[in-house]
């Protein structure tokens, strides 16, 4: 596997404005950059799997790219978002540096071939996130879809992102056991802390969340060893358009960056797991 720099991916759940997109990675970068981090901006342009029909999906993929390939350009950032469909992979390659594969769709074969050949003969990378239902060994499946389709896993250009296992009705838990055993499928491994917080569902027409277990999470995904980390993020999250709940305070970022941060160098001078 070729490693990667430990890495935030960071922003707000779906495009709300490109005003506040624009200010969210603005203070996202300058924090990233103060505490000494590898940032990646993340937000959706159209949010196609919420609870209710009603429910804001944000601009579109027309209006939504321009905005992001504005992000990377003013920030000089790389960016992520998230497709839906086959037809959305190539449009949306050309505006971001990172494909990401919702977890609900990630055992859709045409998605995740339409995503390989969209980053093909560039440096571009496709993120898979874990589906809620699957066993970590049963993303080798994934991996060997995108390695037929040309995405080899020791490029260090598909990565998997662990997001919690659905148990019982509107509850996710994490095994940490699964980091290593992604990681054992050779590609670099996310965590998202924020999404592992959702209750699914669980506001009858909306999700909940429960964000202040974030931070804990997170602390353990780095101690076992994690490449990098997901984490959803707003000025505002009690009256975010999408995924409130779970969201990180902006103004708390920092300082729960550090404190991760700080924990990782711990991490990495003492005993590896591996050797044990």
């Amino acid at each position: 596997m070729t490693a990667i720099p430990f890495t935030l991916i960071a922003g707000p759940c779906v495009i709300e404005s490109r005003d506040l997109v624009l200010q969210i990675a603005e203070q996202v970068s300058t924090i990233c950059a103060r505490v000494g981090i590898r940032y990646i901006f993340k937000a959706s342009f159209d949010k196609a799997n919420r609870s209710s029909g009603k429910s804001f999906r944000g601009p579109g993929p027309d209006e939504g790219l321009k905005i992001l390939q504005e992000v990377g350009q003013s920030f000089g950032v790389p960016v992520l978002t998230d497709i839906h469909e086959s037809c959305q992979a190539a449009a949306a390659a050309q505006a971001v540096d990172v494909l990401q594969i919702p977890a609900f769709l990630c055992r859709q074969t045409d998605l995740l071939e339409a995503a390989a050949k969209a980053v093909a003969g560039t440096s571009k990378v496709v993120n898979v996130k874990k589906g809620q239902f699957l066993a970590p060994w049963d993303m080798a499946q994934v991996v060997n879809k995108m390695q037929e389709c040309g995405l080899d896993p020791a490029s260090g250009r598909l990565w998997l992102t662990e997001r919690g296992t659905s148990f019982g009705y509107n509850t996710l838990v994490v095994d940490y056991r699964s980091f290593p055993q992604l990681q054992a499928l050779g590609c670099p491994v996310i965590f998202d802390a924020t999404h592992a917080v959702q209750q699914p569902g669980g506001r009858g027409t909306s999700t909940g969340g429960q964000r202040e277990f974030v931070a804990p999470l997170a602390r353990a995904a780095v101690a076992v060893g994690v490449d990098g980390l997901f984490m959803e993020t707003h000025p505002d999250p009690d009256n975010a358009l999408s995924d409130g709940p779970n969201m990180v305070p902006l103004h708390r970022l920092e300082a729960l960056l550090s404190q991760l941060l700080a924990l990782g160098q711990v991490v990495a001078a003492g005993v590896a797991p591996s050797s044990l």
